[in-house]
């Protein structure tokens, strides 16, 4: 094993000892996770410097730290359906009113796509009042290889609305537990619903059926929850490596010369943000508070780039900290993570369009233009896939519904993953919002427990155990 690698581990070693110590005084999870991001940007920063982003001694540490980066991603993901799955039907089969479950479901979807159409227009003004044009751009080798991919994938990508509809229904839902479509989490999810009605459904001729399944339900919802807390204890240690991997193998001369268009995204992110605490304030929640608890999982949204993972930690947070039933928590991480997601579905396809735009004789400040973008945008956020790629798919679906050339977005290679960071940080806090709101319009929130600044670090009490 090379020498150079041998002390970058050392040294990560040496911050994940920092934050065990940090664990082990019972600090904050939140202060841990702060920690953890700080010590991975400094940390990254240096083997940027020392060593080059395209050196092999960076490739090689990547990959070893990524056990631990990575690693933490894959264990979220693996317990995403099995999640999924029994938080749904152990839902549906101890509401009181099963009626409510159509209000939520119904509530929920409506919030994303209209928060996804506003996000759109942000999206839209941003990017015209930086005056960003494709026009003109060149294409290095690494561009060119990425526009012939997405060239490639347009097929996959280029599907009808009604054909989104019927993909979400499941033909085999274990197929669809192992995540193998882009809408295989709105089709467990369908699966689910669909197991728990049917339970509810046998109430009244074999009750004690319906009994003996809720408790075999309840027990399989119980472990799964406690698994999902013996991951999360993980959080400071993934953010940690997640991010020292970004800093340090980020080509900063590349992204230099796409500053323009990453200032763009983030302001547009930026404001999305701003609506989505305006939101929450109309509906008389305290953003202040919310954006507090809820900074954890922006925070492993941000490093780990996928909403999907973010589902566990997303709807733990909803329920312990912001007061969401468990019900309207599941259904709206769930929902969120594959429709109507501001930052990938919206945001990102809405910038590019308007970039495109002038090199196909378009005219970007048309209304017609606009508006036609808009309705695409909505109706095209359904059943994004919420991992990395995702708003790929979604600008594919988006420049293509216009006509437009989608090898073009190949141009952005080099800056996707930082923007892509913020992107998943705003669809997980779209999901959430989400949740928050719905409880309050159906009057199942909690607004004690939601501002209750004592539930900031709830996580830290039951992660030491």
């Amino acid at each position: 094993m090379d020498f150079k690698l041998i002390i970058n581990i050392i040294g990560l070693i040496a911050l994940i000892f920092v934050l065990y110590k940090m664990q082990k005084k019972h600090l904050s999870f939140t202060k841990r996770v702060f920690t953890a991001l700080g010590l991975g940007i400094v940390y990254g920063l240096i083997l940027h410097y020392v060593y080059g982003p395209n050196s092999d001694t960076i490739s090689v540490t990547k990959d070893w730290f990524n056990i631990i980066g990575s690693g933490y991603v894959r264990l979220l993901q693996m317990i995403v359906m099995p999640l999924i799955m029994v938080s749904i039907t152990s839902a549906i089969i101890n509401l009181k009113d099963s009626k409510q479950l159509g209000k939520m479901g119904g509530n929920i979807i409506a919030i994303l796509l209209i928060t996804a159409a506003i996000a759109g227009l942000v999206g839209i003004m941003v990017s015209l009042f930086y005056k960003l044009d494709a026009t003109g751009m060149l294409q290095g080798s690494a561009e060119m290889t990425r526009a012939e991919y997405l060239q490639n994938k347009l097929g996959e990508a280029n599907s009808s609305f009604p054909q989104k509809v019927l993909d979400f229904i499941p033909t085999n839902p274990f197929l669809d537990m192992t995540g193998a479509r882009n809408t295989s989490t709105i089709a467990v999810v369908i699966f689910s619903a669909f197991v728990g009605i049917a339970a509810l459904g046998i109430q009244k001729k074999k009750p004690e059926s319906l009994e003996t399944f809720r408790n075999i339900v309840n027990s399989a919802h119980d472990i799964v929850m406690r698994m999902v807390t013996l991951v999360l204890r993980l959080t400071p240690y993934g953010i940690l490596a997640l991010i020292t991997n970004v800093l340090a193998s980020s080509d900063f001369l590349q992204i230099a010369k796409l500053i323009k268009f990453i200032l763009a995204s983030y302001t547009a992110i930026i404001i999305m943000f701003i609506i989505h605490m305006i939101i929450l304030a109309l509906f008389k929640l305290n953003p202040v508070i919310y954006l507090k608890k809820v900074f954890p999982v922006l925070t492993f949204a941000f490093t780990s780039r996928t909403s999907m993972g973010a589902i566990p930690l997303n709807i733990e947070t909803q329920t312990k900290k912001l007061g969401v039933s468990q019900g309207i928590a599941n259904l709206s991480a769930t929902f969120g993570a594959s429709i109507g997601q501001n930052g990938c579905a919206a945001i990102y396809p809405a910038m590019l369009a308007v970039m495109i735009a002038p090199t196909v004789g378009v005219n970007p400040y048309s209304i017609g233009f606009i508006a036609k973008l808009i309705v695409i945008i909505t109706i095209s956020s359904f059943g994004v896939a919420g991992v990395g790629g995702g708003a790929t798919f979604a600008a594919l679906i988006v420049l293509s519904s216009l006509g437009f050339p989608v090898g073009l977005a190949g141009l952005l290679i080099s800056v996707e993953p930082l923007i892509d960071m913020g992107r998943t940080a705003l669809n997980v806090n779209d999901s959430i919002l989400s949740g928050v709101v719905t409880g309050k319009m159906l009057n199942e929130l909690n607004t004690d427990m939601y501002n209750d600044p004592a539930l900031i670090s709830v996580e830290s009490d039951e992660m030491h155990s």
